[in-house]
């Protein structure tokens, strides 16, 4: 006989595995038997020769008991992985309902601890069988589709109840009281937390005059007592869920009306600065802070304006709701950031031949900005990189644009010139070939002889 350790003497079987098939089973179909397996491990080996089941439904209300055996003939104890096996034929009188499946305690060969107790645990469902929530351990049965679950399908709500009922508050992201006025609105899901995902939250009044129901949400319409309840339908899995409520509804809430002034027209020396602005206040509830829309002229806060650059300056003011008012309107206040003045020297002749072909343009800004150089007067001259080319006798109007910056404002200036003399036409020199006999041709549009080609 071999020797075992401390360890294994006083170790407890521990499960394997414990199933059953069918999942789920029909009442009215022609067989209700179901399979049951359990397996369990001991280091040293298994004493039961067989295992009780017991079925408990969901209220405990109804009950049910059979034995699983051994499925290794002969019993060999010493066999450490064991397997217990059976069917049950579930009568067709039980309650439909989802069944708890638990095993009897299971003995292993060294059943006793360090106080001479046996060591012999009982065993529980140890996977999910089904997708029914709440259930997903448990034998489901059925009565003509019904399962008639009777599971907390949804919990809540998060606010103060008029019912002093015990209640778990649910897991919701935002936690917020419902505001009980005219002209509010109130949906489940804001206060309730649903456990089932197949079902969905339905809303019901019994005061449709003070709070009416489209099923999904309530309204508030007059002053009064609601009276209202929060519930999951039945479906084929669970039964009617419901939560009573009643809340006083109370007169509207009012539009907040804000006071707010603007400031005059700021320039721009010195920037970028700070300058003071009136502050808008709420009553009792502070002030209300601004929120800007030109950022890249101006940040307008509590009180202040940081300003960037000339231009408009545009920001809002909007209070927000609170229990007993509406939000106010969007108010849109601005001034305006005037920009210094700016001018560009330029100077041109009045008048130049075009034999000179072409002229450096030069101007300068009193704000030492960059000059760009334009012309409309396509034909009589163009501009390519500073330089004004004379193509043909005309007037030639030139604008010279410095765009501006943060502080100054933009400028141009237009100078015209007038453009005389006659066009300039050179030659043109080809080379005609024929054979290998070679001719240069010069003139305004050369060609070449006959039987000579350009090359």
């Amino acid at each position: 006989m071999s020797l075992v350790s401390a360890n294994e003497v006083y170790a407890i079987p521990e499960l394997v595995s414990f199933t059953f098939t069918p999942t789920e089973i029909e009442l009215t179909a022609p067989s209700t038997k179901v399979d049951f397996e359990l397996v369990v491990n001991h280091p040293i080996g298994i004493e039961s020769s067989k295992v009780s089941v017991s079925l408990s439904s969901a209220k405990k209300d109804h009950n049910l008991s059979f034995d699983l055996y051994r499925i290794d003939t002969p019993i060999n104890k010493n066999l450490k992985t064991v397997t217990f096996a059976g069917n049950f034929e579930i009568p067709r009188g039980i309650k439909a309902d989802v069944y708890e499946v638990v095993s009897s305690p299971v003995l292993g060969i060294a059943p006793k601890n360090s106080t001479g107790n046996p060591i012999s645990p009982s065993f529980k469902i140890n996977k999910k069988m089904n997708t029914i929530v709440g259930a997903e351990t448990d034998l489901i049965v059925r009565s003509s589709g019904d399962l008639n679950f009777d599971y907390q399908t949804f919990i809540g709500p998060s606010h103060s109840t008029t019912f002093l009922l015990a209640r778990e508050l649910p897991n919701l992201t935002k936690i917020v009281e419902p505001i009980w006025k005219v002209g509010e609105t109130y949906i489940p899901s804001d206060y309730y937390e649903l456990k089932v995902p197949e079902l969905s939250l339905g809303v019901t009044s019994k005061n449709p005059e003070i709070c009416n129901s489209d099923g999904k949400k309530l309204t508030f319409v007059a002053v009064g007592s609601c009276s209202f309840f929060v519930f999951t339908p039945k479906n084929r899995n669970y039964v009617y869920k419901q939560s009573e409520q009643l809340a006083t509804i109370t007169s509207a809430r009012i539009v907040q009306e804000l006071l707010v002034e603007n400031i005059g027209t700021q320039n721009s020396v010195g920037l970028p600065k700070l300058v003071k602005i009136p502050r808008v206040s709420v009553g009792t509830l502070g002030y209300v802070t601004p929120k800007t829309l030109t950022p890249s002229i101006c940040l307008v806060s509590d009180g202040f304006a940081n300003i960037y650059s000339g231009g408009v300056c545009k920001y809002t003011y909007q209070s927000e709701a609170t229990s007993s008012s509406l939000a106010s309107k969007i108010y849109e206040l601005s001034f305006e950031i005037t920009r210094e003045p700016q001018s560009i020297e330029f100077n041109l002749p009045s008048t130049i031949d075009i034999s000179t072909r072409s002229i450096k343009l030069s101007a300068t800004a009193s704000s030492g900005g960059t000059i760009t150089y334009s012309t409309a007067s396509i034909g009589i001259c163009s501009i390519n990189e500073g330089t004004l080319n004379l193509l043909k006798s005309g007037n030639c109007a030139v604008t010279a644009t410095q765009v501006g910056n943060s502080t100054f404002s933009p400028i141009e200036v237009t100078t015209n010139l007038s453009l005389t003399g006659k066009t300039f036409i050179g030659k043109k020199v080809i080379t005609c070939t024929n054979g290998k006999i070679t001719k240069r041709i010069s003139g305004i549009t050369p060609k070449c002889p006959s039987k000579f080609k350009i090359r």
